[in-house]
């Protein structure tokens, strides 16, 4: 059984801290544009009628959603999280949805995931990878569940390479951000947001890993002025 370090044990109580303002907080802070963001990642997906999906760190559900409303009604998708909090919530989510009966839930992290190899026909995970303390791990785990063929889409935010662009956004992330999440949430969460994402490696950095992991094919695509970045690899 996979046992979570210090790190990881810290993570997954936090999050479960802010499930509840959660989604607010995700619309309020990206002032609505996690929602496009989240639209174009799920449009890089190539899954067949009948197939499977896994989305990884799944949240309260936001990708596992978007992935059904954009995919035949035979496929299949996973939500995977290892917090409990954010899973309660994207279960009330779901069961509200139409596509209730396409998406089941699982509790597991990202570096031991429960899931027999090349199972499913993509993997995505939103805004989570950076949360994940062995992302080499992660990676090889994300790899191991595809099929051949299959493809891996992850979307990260990332630090804008304008100079004007990224002096805005370290002053929003750094100064703004962590006081209004503190008014809504936990401020020692909202301070960790930017620190998580100052410290992720930079997109070739980032793309060697996913090679080295095993993924070939390995390419990104930055959003709104390098905010954010999906990044794309398939299974050979």
């Amino acid at each position: 059984m996979f046992k979570l370090s210090e790190k990881g044990r810290g993570i997954r109580a936090m999050f479960d801290a802010i499930a509840p303002r959660y989604d607010l907080l995700n619309r309020l802070l990206s002032l609505g544009i996690d929602r496009r963001w989240r639209r174009t990642a799920v449009a890089q997906l190539q899954i067949p009628p009948g197939g499977m999906v896994l989305d990884v760190a799944t949240g309260t559900g936001d990708v596992a959603l978007e992935i059904a409303a954009r995919t035949a009604d035979s496929v299949r998708i996973v939500g995977e999280d290892f917090t409990q909090g954010m899973l309660v919530l994207g279960a009330r989510k779901i069961a509200e949805s139409p596509w209730r009966q396409r998406i089941s839930l699982v509790n597991a992290p990202c570096e031991a995931m429960p899931h027999p190899d090349a199972l499913f026909d993509g993997v995505t995970i939103a805004f989570g990878i950076r949360n994940v303390v062995d992302r080499p791990a992660g990676l090889r785990e994300m790899c191991r569940v595809l099929r051949p063929g299959g493809r891996a889409v992850i979307l990260e935010f990332s630090n804008p390479r304008r100079p004007l662009m990224k002096k805005l956004y370290h002053f929003y992330f750094r100064r703004l951000l962590p006081r209004i999440g503190g008014l809504l949430s936990q401020r020692s969460a909202y301070q960790y947001l930017p620190d998580s994402v100052l410290e992720f490696p930079d997109r070739q950095t980032f793309k060697a890993m996913m090679a080295e992991a095993g993924f070939t094919a390995v390419r990104h695509i930055d959003l709104t002025g390098g905010i954010a970045t999906i990044y794309v690899g398939e299974r050979p």
